[in-house]
């Protein structure tokens, strides 16, 4: 079977609308009456302020659901997430560093001790079907003794971008109204999660991998869906899906994982699960809510039970403040970054308002998760101006003009107009 999550998730969207497929708190008949819901919430939207779909979660202190300081010039609070400022990466590397790297949480942060904490494989893709309550166990010192790998990975929610459906587009966009920072590179050590899978005694039948995360239970529209966790088939997880207990050099963070986490490359972000604990392992297809219910295309041109969510599209963005202010006359030399979910980024050009021009991308970076590159610009005289950078991937997809709709306004991936005003 294919690794790729759009080829995994069509598969399983059938099987799992055909009951060929377990999912614990997934209803099939309540999906399908779910794309009507979302046009009604649409056209609700259009008439007042976006509202986010799902309720307050239940035991969230809104004051503290993020563990780590949230400086104002470095992040942005979105409810129980924080947005990274793209002036936070001025001056820096590659890599974002831990202080400034964005947090997507559906609950809270949880505070887990590393010496109780177990990751637990069960399941009947197991030598012997080990249940949830006589797991196969491994501590984080015992993964620690494994062979460790290091990788570069970008971690992006499907968010991100949301909130210039409304803004450039007049569409409406409920849910966490995420600007360009809910995006990032980081370092990542850890152990494969095929070694884990096959000491833990894979079967060859095996298909699916369920990863679930240990913050708190998830309650949106008085359902308890439980903890969040995403289905990875058997190929991705043997693949190149780490677990991650170092990120940039130093233990996982808490709001990022700690003390493991799940990190699966080219996939949307919600498939790399924070603070794992227990695993499935199964040879019949598993589904969640999480690619049910959430992560998932409604609305015009997409079926009732919706569409599943591909690669991340291309996007580019500005090291630079929203309505910055800069010298009239005087050469500024431009900095930003643009990625794709599809593959390395194989050009960019900038439009400062005379024209699309090429940028001089950082050679360093050719091949990467995501590629660094430069404009040099003098403002003409005062006034106010656009500044716009798009980029092609590898296989020759271009950021368009317009993003296509969607009902909760996931993977936006139109060139952004970022203002600028020169004094």
């Amino acid at each position: 079977m294919s690794h790729a999550e759009a080829d995994h998730d069509t598969r399983r969207s059938r099987q799992w609308l055909a009951g060929e497929a377990r999912g614990a708190g997934v209803d099939r008949d309540r999906l399908l009456e779910l794309g009507a819901a979302m046009a009604a919430l649409t056209a609700a939207a259009a008439e007042r302020e976006p509202v986010a779909l799902a309720s307050a979660p239940v035991g969230v202190d809104p004051g503290t659901p993020i563990a780590k300081p949230l400086p104002p010039e470095l992040l942005r609070p979105l409810d129980t997430n924080a947005e990274m400022h793209w002036t936070a990466l001025a001056g820096q590397g590659y890599v974002v560093p831990n202080d400034r790297f964005f947090v997507r949480n559906h609950t809270e942060t949880p505070r887990l001790d590393a010496d109780t904490w177990r990751l637990r494989l069960f399941g009947t893709g197991l030598r012997d079907a080990p249940t949830r309550d006589a797991a196969v166990e491994f501590s984080l010192d015992e993964l620690r003794r494994l062979p460790a790998e290091e990788s570069d990975a970008l971690l992006e929610c499907a968010g991100n971008g949301r909130r210039f459906f409304t803004e450039q587009q007049g569409e409406p966009a409920p849910g966490v109204a995420w600007g360009l920072g809910g995006v990032g590179v980081a370092r990542w050590r850890g152990v494969r999660l095929g070694t884990v899978l096959r000491l833990a005694g894979l079967r060859d039948d095996a298909v699916d991998v369920m990863p679930e995360g240990l913050d708190p239970d998830f309650v949106t529209g008085g359902i308890n869906l439980g903890r969040v966790r995403r289905p990875l088939p058997i190929a991705k997880a043997l693949d190149d899906v780490l677990l991650a207990y170092e990120m940039n050099g130093e233990p996982l963070p808490a709001d990022h994982g700690f003390p493991v986490r799940v990190v699966v490359p080219g996939w949307i972000g919600i498939s790399s699960i924070k603070w794992v604990g227990p695993v499935e392992v199964s040879t019949t297809p598993l589904f969640s809510p999480w690619n049910t219910r959430f992560y998932r295309m409604f609305g015009p041109g997409h079926p009732a039970e919706g569409t599943v969510l591909g690669a991340q599209p291309v996007k580019s963005a500005f090291e630079l403040a929203w309505d910055a202010r800069v010298p009239a006359g005087a050469e500024v030399l431009l900095h930003g970054r643009s990625w794709s979910g599809n593959g390395p980024i194989d050009r960019v050009e900038v439009d400062t308002g005379d024209g699309w021009r090429p940028a001089d991308l950082v050679a360093a970076d050719r091949g990467g998760a995501w590629q660094r590159w430069t404009a040099r610009w003098r403002p003409p005289a005062p006034g106010r101006f656009t500044l716009r950078a798009r980029a092609t991937d590898t296989t020759g997809t271009t950021q368009p003009d317009r993003a296509a709709p969607n009902t909760l306004a996931y993977l936006f991936d139109a060139v952004v107009h970022h203002p600028v005003t020169a004094h």
